[in-house]
């Protein structure tokens, strides 16, 4: 039997395994709720369970010591390991029921074995934890995902937490490497658990409630997240020394939502409810309050990766840390896009204010999604006080399936699948003999340099030429594949597809004298867009991206891509591109006017008349109009907004920027799921709650441009009074009040027709319905934009008729009064003395 150092700490009553072949000092106490043994092996105010508890059985065995990369309060259980190259088993006698089981993994430099190659898999009583962990490729992966929300994460360990009961006179846990690699592990916690914890019936979302008992499946701990607060470290948990996150690296906007703070007497609306989290988590919250910019209608959402196949418990942590009465603050709960609870009311539901309280939902999650979301959202229907929400905590438990809570990750997979695509490969390679596989791969190669280069070549030459009169029909094929950025062009994937001309770099440095910023007329998130003259004098906007931007590079690709299938006179028309040393451009019509934001506030260009105004919008709405219904499938532009709408030195609208566009729903689908892109403000509530694009996403999107319109007003202004930040909201009081009138831009002065603004109003209202299947097709707003357009034309030939008769009028007038004073002057002179 090995030796191994080990304590327990009864104040929290759990067995900790640090795994090492001698004592190791570590040096700190947290809360005095474990003490440690010293180096001297001397034990410092601990009690040791005798050697007949566990053993220990495995062979090859050794320990190293680790580098000091752990977090701070693990750092001393980091520094050493066990590892293991046939299978391990820990069993413990005289565990019992319910407990927290934790194991620490800490990668480090192992002599003569690559930690990247470690590979294993876990057990406990029969049910399989883990299956091929590669813990690197798991705590890379879990960085990169911060990293793509925007967080500098430093994560160093791994550990992976599951709950499980244990009802045997032992309790077994087993590692076993995968074949012809290794294992290791760094410590074991094992923490009783009160059967409390999972106690009482969980709701299932969009059905009833359902008896559940989790414990006796087993389950592993996905998330465990303090929202709104600081980190909660283990020894401010005294009930289970349980690690609670941060939630800002889940969320999808990370200021969508206002921490509030209040650790006063706060108590647990029951006793059960002090096992499941310690107050830390109650004291602080995230709420929809006092966010200045938020839309209301949007909901505070959180995202989480999660396995495919599984049963999810999702535990929500609540207590009213502001109000003092109920209906309040009233709203709905969603859970991967289903309603999980309307009405929802924490003051109601837990007794009062600073009352500590929680509520389980059950999800089960298919084979082909890996997202999570919970979305919080004011149910406006429930007719309260505020419109608002509240969150305290939250946490994310899958539970086992036929025993097992296994998965193999995508790095693992990946591996998988190109081992067995190797292993194909050598297959048929034996068979056919080792001659013939180096020969045919020698003409292979042969066959695919030549076909390249000669196709390269002959694109080229093809597209080396372009007349105005043609550059629309020109195409590259897609064949045309030097490879991707830093290669040359992006096309390698890409169907054939018209493009127009390609542009050397040194015609577009031309073009715009080297990039000269007195040349930019705009900029945006694809990059800086700059007037350029070509060939004979013909002015074109030219987009150059930012080469270091990925998000660049696949806006670059959608937008050729779009452009390519699209050609109609209110849609912009793209001239050709450049993908030359690293560089992204396209090239584009020149727009005289400009975007039709500028001509709105915000310059000194004089404003558009009414008439000017509808126009506008009559050639936008036809643009979208045909992006919904000129291709086989609908193209939905997912950005309308002003400074995409561009004006040519006619004041026609032409619709620009399809960098986000996306190709809408099959024929027996509504929606195309995908995440959410677009601008704040313009975003339509529905597809950011949901993450379900369509083409109404669009028209509440163009529902916001009618009243930026007519309004004259940015749609997002936080610099004014709070019921006026948000233009939508705002603008839409007034005109269901039908006072729309009372707001509009007051530059108008009056030149329109009242009737024309009435109809204006009520199609924008339209747009802008909460549920995208009331709002209107773009088809029908641009039918009552046109009717608009007639009542204000006909208007205007009342007025200039009115005008005239007023004039012929005033002419008769004038004759009548000269007629007058001749009979005056032949009056008598008493007749003049009267």
């Amino acid at each position: 039997m090995a030796d191994s150092i080990f304590h327990e700490a009864f104040a929290v009553g759990f067995l900790w395994l640090s795994l090492s072949d001698a004592p190791i000092s570590l040096v700190k106490s947290i809360q005095d709720k474990i003490l440690f043994i010293g180096e001297d092996g001397e034990v410092l105010d601990s009690v040791t369970t005798p050697d007949d508890n566990f053993w220990i059985l495995g062979a090859n065995i050794n320990a190293s010591t680790a580098t000091l990369n752990g977090d701070s309060v693990f750092e001393p259980l980091y520094k050493t390991a066990r590892l293991f190259t046939n299978s391990l088993n820990y069993t413990f006698k005289g565990v019992w029921g319910n407990h927290f089981v934790r194991l620490h993994f800490c990668p480090f430099p192992f002599e003569n074995l690559n930690v990247n190659e470690s590979s294993f898999s876990v057990s406990a009583n029969g049910l399989r934890l883990v299956s091929e962990l590669n813990v690197p490729n798991e705590i890379a992966y879990k960085n990169l995902e911060f990293q793509r929300s925007g967080i500098n994460s430093s994560w160093f360990s791994l550990i992976k937490e599951f709950i499980i009961v244990v009802n045997s006179e032992a309790f077994v846990l087993e590692f076993s490497p995968s074949g012809g690699s290794f294992g290791f592990i760094n410590a074991i916690e094992i923490v009783p658990l009160v059967d409390e914890l999972f106690a009482g019936s969980i709701n299932k979302v969009g059905g009833n409630a359902v008896s559940l008992n989790v414990s006796e499946r087993g389950s592993e701990t996905m998330y465990r997240l303090n929202v709104g607060g600081p980190e909660i470290k283990p020894a401010q948990d005294s009930n289970g020394w349980r690690m609670w996150e941060v939630d800002s690296s889940y969320m999808i906007t990370a200021d969508a939502g206002f921490e509030i703070h209040n650790s006063s007497n706060i108590t647990y609306a029951s006793m059960n409810d002090s096992i499941v989290a310690p107050l830390p988590v109650y004291e602080t919250a995230r709420t929809m309050s006092e966010t200045e910019v938020l839309e209301k209608r949007f909901n505070m959402s959180w995202k989480f990766e999660v396995h495919p196949g599984f049963e999810y418990l999702i535990r929500l942590h609540f207590c009213e840390l502001l109000y003092e009465k109920a209906r309040q603050r009233v709203f709905k709960i969603y859970i991967n896009n289903r309603t999980a609870f309307e009405n929802f009311d924490v003051f109601d539901r837990a007794g009062g204010i600073n009352k500590a309280y929680h509520v389980d939902f059950l999800e089960p999650i298919s084979s082909k999604i890996n997202t999570l979301w919970i979305q919080l959202g004011p149910d406006t229907a429930a007719g309260a006080a505020g419109t608002d929400a509240l969150l305290n905590g939250l946490e994310i438990f899958k539970l086992s399936q036929n025993g097992n809570l296994a998965y193999i990750d995508r790095f693992n997979a990946l591996e998988e699948s190109m081992g067995n695509s190797k292993s194909l490969t050598l297959w048929i390679g034996v068979g056919a003999g080792l001659a013939s596989v180096v020969l045919l791969a020698v003409i292979t190669i042969l066959i695919i340099y030549f076909c390249r280069f000669r196709r390269e070549d002959f694109t080229k030459k093809s597209c080396s030429r372009w007349r105005a009169g043609s550059s629309r029909g020109a195409t590259v094929s897609n064949t045309y594949a030097r490879g991707s950025l830093g290669g040359g062009s992006v096309f390698g994937s890409m169907p054939t597809i018209r493009v127009g001309k390609w542009f050397t770099l040194a015609e577009i440095l031309a073009a715009t004298d080297k990039f000269d910023e007195a040349l930019l007329i705009g900029v945006g998130g694809f990059g800086k867009v700059y007037r350029g003259e070509i060939d004979d004098g013909t002015l074109v906007a030219i987009k150059r991206a930012n080469p270091q931007s990925q998000q660049g590079l696949t806006e670059f690709e959608t937008e050729i891509e779009m452009l390519s299938k699209l050609r109609h006179r209110h849609l912009v028309s793209m001239i050709g591109f450049c993908d030359e040393q690293k560089e992204m451009i396209l090239v584009y019509e020149y727009m005289g006017n400009g975007t039709l934001r500028s001509h709105l506030f915000g310059s000194d260009l004089p404003p558009l008349t009414w008439k000017q105004r509808l126009e506008v919008c009559i050639g936008a709405a036809r643009g979208l109009h045909y992006l919904h219904t000129g291709a086989e499938r609908g193209i939905i532009h997912r950005d309308v907004k002003t400074t995409n709408i561009l004006l040519d030195e006619n004041f026609v609208a032409k619709m620009s920027d399809f960098g986000l566009s996306k190709t809408g729903p099959a024929l027996d689908h509504t929606h195309v799921s995908t995440a959410v892109k677009g601008s704040f403000g313009y975003l339509d509530p529905e597809y950011f709650r949901r993450q379900q694009l369509s083409e109404k996403s669009d028209v509440y999107s163009f529902g916001v441009v009618l009243l930026e319109v007519v309004c004259a007003r940015a749609v997002i202004n936080p610099t004014l009074p709070k019921d006026q930040i948000n233009l939508a909201e705002w603008a839409m009081k007034w005109q269901r009040k039908k006072l729309l009138h009372t707001i509009i831009d007051p530059r108008l002065n009056d030149k329109y027709c009242p009737e024309s603004l009435k109809t204006f109003g009520e199609i924008a209202e339209k747009c802008l319905a909460d549920e995208g299947k009331i709002r209107p097709t773009m088809g029908e707003v641009l039918w009552h934009l046109e009717y608009a357009l007639q009542l204000h034309d006909a208007w205007i030939r009342t007025k200039e008729t009115e005008s005239s008769c007023r004039v012929e009028s005033e002419g008769a007038q004038a004759d009548e009064q000269i007629g007058e004073s001749s009979n005056s002057k032949a009056s008598t002179p008493t007749d003049q003395l009267c």
